[in-house]
């Protein structure tokens, strides 16, 4: 497997991988308000923003995308990996190179957790250093965190 820059062209991937794993995953762990505000934040044009902006990548297996993510100076956004392959060391992968890049240049690494993720990036480090909720649309609740891991310890 490889990472890649996403490019204009990867835009219609990296759309398919993010509101797949929405669609299948975030059903398991948040009521429909929440699942369809995830699906709005991850828009076109906020995909398409940030593929202009040189900060997508993308995890390949031959010519099959696999999964996704977007770094933002320090931040981690958008990891995703297609529901199919989950579970077999892809997320682990893109997680790796994200923190590895951005340790390159910062002293802490910031994610916003989901549900589905957050036992993962405790088990890697990271702690939680706030609490949100936003209430969507339709009064649905979506609760996150703000996690943070030091890349110098």
């Amino acid at each position: 497997m490889n990472i890649k820059k996403a490019k204009t062209e990867n835009f219609e991937d990296v759309k398919l991988i993010t509101h797949e794993t929405i669609k299948e995953i975030y059903p398991h762990y948040y009521p429909r308000g929440v699942v369809d505000f995830f699906l709005e934040h991850h828009n076109s044009e906020n995909i398409t923003k940030d593929i202009l902006a040189d900060i997508v990548y993308l995890i390949m297996d031959g010519e099959e995308t696999l999964g996704t993510v977007t770094i933002k100076e320090n931040e981690i956004c958008r990891l995703f990996v297609l529901p199919q392959h989950q579970r077999k060391g892809v997320g682990k992968q893109l997680l790796d190179f994200a923190e590895k890049k951005i340790a390159d240049k910062y002293a802490d690494i910031i994610l916003d957790s989901s549900l589905p993720a957050k036992d993962i990036y405790r088990k890697r480090g990271y702690i939680i250093i706030e609490s949100h909720k936003i209430v969507t649309a339709n009064e649905d609740v979506l609760c996150y965190d703000l996690m943070k891991k030091n890349t110098k310890a």
